[in-house]
């Protein structure tokens, strides 16, 4: 069994290292088999510098920024022959790179799941007591839409089968919003997906603490729901926070 980490960026000089610096370890690399896969949506900072030297493979977008993240996932996404694809956003970090990995590998052994969530939280040393409810809300609601069939996992942190992303023809390029979630729904169709609250993430709050929770989850809301009826994000463009 053979991964592919593949990290959307663009500008993250300030969390990239973060996370390169837990996985980017080439005994872990060899004893887990992963590449790390940089899609770079045009950086004018020293993100890609930072991935270079970091070993990872480095893909840049020849033509013009992203205009969404689903063409950036999808650009790291080709051409590759792994077993499993492990998408993770530029801005978080693991609980224990070694533990994570294990549990990747005792839930994908069985060959039973096309799919499979991340737990997601905010990083311990920023979380306050809004964070703790609202991750706990909605990582309990993910839970419950997979049970239902309607399928979820977030960006932060999203593994599927590679001949299963093929299939579905990766993300969704159009949906400036959601299209993790589009994504699960569509694979939820052809396997069984699972939310596994022991692959934990943490992520930074910087989104959260810039537009407030009431806000972000209206939106996350209104696309899923726009998802499922019009295959259409309500929302138009999404703007860079660092």
């Amino acid at each position: 069994m053979n991964y592919n980490i593949i990290i959307p960026t663009l500008n993250e000089e300030k969390f990239l290292p973060k996370l390169l610096g837990q996985i980017s370890d080439n005994k872990l690399k060899d004893k887990y088999k992963y590449k790390i896969i940089i899609s770079d949506g045009g950086s004018t900072d020293n993100t890609v510098n930072i991935a270079v030297n970091a070993g990872c493979c480095v893909i840049q977008n020849e033509k013009k920024p992203f205009q969404t993240i689903g063409q950036g996932r999808n650009l790291g996404a080709k051409n590759i022959d792994s077993d499993y694809l492990i998408f993770f956003n530029a801005d978080v970090i693991l609980d224990h790179p070694e533990t994570f990995f294990d549990e990747v590998e005792s839930i994908l052994k069985t060959e039973v799941y096309v799919a499979v969530g991340g737990h997601v939280k905010i990083y311990p040393e920023e979380e306050i007591l809004v964070d703790k409810l609202f991750h706990g809300f909605y990582n309990l609601y993910f839970t419950i839409l997979i049970f239902f069939g309607l399928g979820m996992a977030r960006g932060e942190c999203l593994i599927i089968k590679r001949e299963i992303f093929e299939k579905l023809n990766g993300f969704n390029e159009k949906l400036v919003a959601g299209e993790d979630f589009d994504l699960i729904r569509r694979a939820k169709k052809i396997g069984k997906v699972i939310y596994s609250k022991n692959l934990l993430v943490y992520e930074s709050p910087r989104r959260f603490r810039k537009y407030g929770y009431m806000k972000i989850s209206l939106k996350w809301f209104l696309n899923s729901v726009s998802i499922l009826i019009n295959n259409k994000s309500i929302s138009h463009s999404w703007e860079e926070v660092r």
